[in-house]
């Protein structure tokens, strides 16, 4: 049943509905394995990374709640239960216990590198299906490409 009217036709509307429920699974999942290396952080350079870290959790919690809004005003209900956050999400995260920052920032580049590939193919599915989740999507995936960047400019030189 859907409770709010979609201006987007049926099939346009399936498959926005599916980009915006998987961006925001990657977004609160992404938001929580910051949270999860900010708690765990050891190393010299904790605090720059730990500031970071909080960095890009209010960007991933800012861009879910967009997102699960978007879905909403084209009558898809968003999921950010609990049990579809863990059950669906697949980015890679943070070991248990304490993790140090060269592993936080590998972590990290990781986890964003492979959320923006994830974007990267919403970007594509939505350009027709809804042009205007396509920017949303687009605007996201800049923000996550910075931050990754950032990431990975801490561990320069690479070791190995």
């Amino acid at each position: 049943m859907t409770v709010v009217k979609s201006t987007l036709p049926d099939a346009a509307r399936q498959v926005t509905g599916n980009a915006l429920q998987t961006t925001l699974v990657d977004l609160l999942g992404l938001s929580l394995i910051g949270k999860q290396a900010h708690w765990n952080l050891v190393g010299p350079r904790f605090r720059s990374i730990h500031l970071q870290l909080d960095e890009v959790v209010t960007a991933a919690r800012d861009f879910a709640d967009t997102v699960a809004e978007r879905a909403a005003a084209l009558g898809v209900a968003p999921d950010g239960r609990p049990e579809t956050i863990a059950s669906a999400f697949t980015l890679p995260g943070p070991k248990d216990g304490w993790v140090r920052d060269t592993e936080v920032v590998e972590v990290m580049v990781e986890a964003l590198e492979a959320a923006i590939g994830r974007l990267r193919e919403r970007i594509e599915a939505t350009e027709k299906a809804d042009p205007v989740t396509q920017d949303l999507l687009i605007g996201i995936t800049a923000e996550l490409e910075k931050q990754r960047w950032m990431f990975d400019a801490e561990n320069w030189p690479k070791e190995g």
